[in-house]
């Protein structure tokens, strides 16, 4: 029997969040789980988070490994409310150290934050393996859109973050801080030496067109027709076109939230003094063309 793979759509932001097992040893991972936020409010909730947990319990599943591809923008991670309800370690790429520094510096964090990945159990670097059940997993850096970007290798499924999206929507930015087309592009480079039939499950789909949603595609089916990066894309081509796109991008919604909680992996700033937490927002800082 092969590893199982089940997709959860989270609406709000247009991520897939992803529990892939082993149905013999009941061994699982959840892959970049949501956190629910109203950002008007600054209101948190769990219900995305809490259909996982269901589809865990139903399936008697035990978590083994709660892993990120990369400290998104666009969504704020629920890896702590997952781990408190059903145990497993939170793992990302070993990049997720200079991303820190980073945002650190961004947002004037100060001592409030560790920048030695020691917020995660576990970081990644390329080529690491880890066990899922009877199956093993490989790690592939593929930073370019962010510098942790991670994909994770089981049994043929490829978990790329956002490092693609499917082919019609093409591939993830590359303007943000530590960001970079070229790099990005040597990773896509990577993903496109698997096997023809990889599957390659994405962390978002924006349905361009209206079209129906989905979330996987062959790695033949993106070297065929991915409409940035084609198997006969060259690297400048790649870089024109995605700087282009770029240039006319606005902000993700809650990059100013996400980003100070995913970097905690999940965990939102220690309360204040009256027992609540606070985020920050850097002013005149993102969105300068």
């Amino acid at each position: 029997m092969s590893v199982q793979v089940e997709g959860f759509y989270h609406e709000d932001t247009s991520t897939l969040s992803y529990v892939v097992f082993d149905a013999v040893s009941a061994e699982a991972a959840v892959i970049d789980p949501v956190m629910d936020f109203d950002y008007a409010s600054g209101h948190s909730h769990f219900e995305s988070a809490d259909s996982l947990i269901a589809f865990l319990a139903n399936k008697k599943l035990q978590l083994k490994w709660i892993l990120e591809t990369h400290a998104h923008a666009d969504h704020l991670s629920a890896a702590q409310y997952i781990k408190q309800h059903c145990g497993g370690k939170i793992a990302i790429g070993q990049g997720i150290v200079q991303v820190q520094k980073t945002f650190a510096d961004i947002y004037h964090l100060g001592k409030t934050l560790n920048t030695d990945g020691s917020d995660f159990d576990h970081l990644f670097n390329e080529g690491d393996t880890f066990t899922l059940g009877e199956f093993s997993g490989r790690v592939i850096a593929t930073p370019g859109h962010t510098n942790d970007s991670l994909t994770y290798l089981i049994e043929g499924n490829a978990f790329v973050g956002d490092s693609l999206f499917m082919p019609d929507a093409g591939t993830a930015r590359c303007d943000f801080p530590g960001g970079s087309a070229e790099v990005l592009y040597q990773s896509v480079q990577k993903l496109y030496q698997l096997p023809d039939d990889t599957r390659l499950y994405v962390s978002h789909d924006y349905q361009p067109d209206d079209r129906e949603l989905r979330f996987v595609a062959t790695v033949a089916e993106h070297k065929q027709s991915n409409i940035h990066i084609s198997a006969n894309t060259a690297v400048s081509e790649f870089s024109q076109k995605r700087q282009t796109r770029d240039a006319t991008l606005d902000m993700p919604r809650l990059i100013i939230p996400s980003i100070q909680v995913n970097i905690r992996a999940g965990r939102f700033p220690e309360p204040e003094q009256n027992g609540v937490s606070y985020l920050k927002l850097p002013i005149n800082y993102f969105g300068q063309k």
